[in-house]
């Protein structure tokens, strides 16, 4: 087989053109400004397989992928198609070269039909469409892939994983041969992911295209993908087959340095309800009035009965939910993305009104006031932190200082200390690893991952003994996400409760002690081995319980 060299280096085989296009690039670089986001790049993904691409969050993924669809320039290296160096200066040039991109978030027209969709997608539309023969190549093209959806149905009435399937199906329609999937499975249901990326292996392992993976789930690396390129800091970090690396090596290769010992703590063994003086059911919280189902009569940390809450349209989201979460234990919400999660969270933390229903803290009716999250030492961190839980503008320092400012040692005689909040924001900075030009910089300049840190800091500062969390490390990188996650354990071993909901079944089934599933507003399971119940969880999560 003839082998292309550039400076004596082999990057990518010339192979005859097949369905699956071969892409590599040698020694990409891109700067903005004195950054060099890219740092003289290799890689080569082989035709006809699916190779996932890891890095934390500014480790080069993204930046490496609007090179390869024409959204970047390069300032220096090759991209090589098939052997062949090729510029792709634009996104209709990467088009015509056949590669596309499946998006986290959906891009499909909701009020179209799928068929209308891929028809649209395809491109190339007279003025006056002949649908029948639009509808004998959609029929056709149907029938050559592993899995179908109604080209009928409206995408507004489709499931999160039939609408990913017809992102995929867009793709394919559109005669693209290497697709660039970034975090597919993101808004999936477990069974729902492993269907798609399963169809994704059939597709590329039947010679039909080549996939691009980005995921940060080694879970699907693993299962999925037949190599792995690794990125930190913009450079190479390691390259190689799934099937002789571990996790632990691609975490290290991802940050430098082992992580086992940060993850490798799991959630106590529950073995019975009554193990963490948790109900026996998820309605069982109202049987149960406000104290535990064992022999101690001690009030619950929360305890919610009969909550209804109305999304912003005044339509019921939450339907009568029940609720327990018991001291020394983390209790895990999972669900896809819509099924009242965010007015579940809001309107426990005071952010959303309650149309009925009870919220008990520690046997006392919870109106989420100050004065309440004082007296019993409840923290939260709600979903996307910098708009929901800090004031962007103000200082880390005052961020850090919200909860107790007006209280000693952070007032004295009704005036504000501004030495005492700078002191206290420099432990808080030191003990939490918050990467920050100091405490009086605004928090809007700070990465996600450290605004996260900083809001953690400030809520478990007064060792809190009741923690609401949402998708605490959405969109953060690994060793964050690590972080975040101990400093959940920690919380939980010291005897918070902590009440987790979370969109990232993974994340669940690492930290939870126990699980429960919110479907259409309404608990539909709860499961005390969170990991054994893995298909029955994601089943429940799509409706299927």
């Amino acid at each position: 087989m003839e082998v292309l060299r550039v400076d004596g280096a082999v990057v990518a085989p010339a192979r005859a053109p097949t369905g699956a296009l071969a892409l590599a690039t040698y020694e990409l670089t891109k700067r903005f400004g004195d950054f060099v986001a890219l740092d003289r790049v290799s890689i080569t993904v082989q035709p006809g397989t699916v190779h996932a691409l890891l890095g934390e969050n500014g480790a080069g993924k993204s930046t490496l992928v609007k090179c390869l669809v024409g959204f970047h320039r390069p300032d220096g290296g090759s991209i090589l198609i098939e052997g062949r160096e090729t510029e792709i200066a634009s996104p209709q040039r990467a088009r015509e070269l056949g590669i596309g991109m499946v998006y986290q978030h959906f891009t499909l027209v909701p009020s179209m039909t799928v068929g209308e969709n891929l028809a649209l997608a395809r491109g190339g539309l007279p003025a006056r469409i002949d649908w029948r023969r639009q509808r004998a190549e959609l029929d056709d093209f149907l029938g050559s892939v592993p899995f179908r959806v109604d080209p009928d149905a409206r995408v507004a009435d489709l499931s999160a994983g039939e609408k990913q399937k017809t992102e995929l199906l867009k793709q394919l329609y559109a005669r693209n041969r290497f697709l660039i999937l970034d975090e597919p499975t993101s808004v999936l249901t477990p069974e729902e992911a492993d269907e798609l990326l399963s169809s994704v292996r059939d597709l590329a392992h039947g010679g039909r295209m080549t996939a691009l993976l980005i995921t940060h789930k080694f879970r699907e690396v693993e299962r999925f993908a037949d190599e792995v390129t690794v990125l930190r800091r913009g450079q190479l970090a390691g390259a190689g087959r799934v099937a002789e690396m571990d996790a632990d090596r691609l975490a290290t290769l991802m940050v430098g340095q082992s992580l086992a010992g940060a993850t490798a703590r799991r959630p106590r063994p529950v073995s019975s309800p009554a193990a963490t003086g948790a109900p026996e059911s998820p309605s069982a919280a109202g049987a149960a009035g406000v104290t535990t189902a064992g022999a101690s009569a001690a009030p619950l940390p929360l305890a919610v009965r009969g909550l209804v809450v109305d999304n912003d349209l005044g339509l019921p989201a939450v339907r009568g939910l029940d609720l327990a979460v018991a001291a020394g234990s983390i209790v895990g919400v999972a669900g896809v993305s819509g099924n009242g999660q965010r007015e579940l969270v809001q309107a426990l933390t005071g952010q959303r009104a309650r149309a009925a229903g009870e919220v008990r803290v520690f046997g006392e009716p919870f109106r989420a006031s100050r004065a309440d999250y004082l007296r019993h030492r409840v923290a939260a961190l709600p979903e996307e932190p910098l708009h929901n839980a800090c004031v962007p503008g103000l200082s880390v320092a005052g961020n850090l200082a919200l909860r107790d400012f007006d209280r000693a040692p952070w007032s004295v005689g009704g005036w504000l200390r501004p030495a005492a909040f700078r002191s206290a924001a420099e432990q808080a900075i030191e003990a939490f690893r918050i990467k920050t030009r100091g405490p009086d910089e605004p928090i809007e300049r700070l990465s996600g991952g450290n605004i996260q840190r900083a809001v953690l800091s400030r809520e478990l500062s007064r060792e809190a003994r009741l923690l609401i969390v949402m998708n605490p490390v959405f969109g953060l990188d690994f060793q964050a996400s690590a972080e975040i996650h101990q400093r959940l354990r920690d919380a939980r071993d010291s005897g918070c409760a902590v009440l987790l909901v979370s969109e990232d079944l993974d994340e669940l089934l690492e930290l939870s002690d126990r699980v429960l599933v919110i479907n259409g507003g309404r608990i539909v399971l709860e499961s005390l081995q969170p990991e054994a119940d893995r298909d029955r969880i994601g089943k429940a999560m799509g409706g299927h319980a």
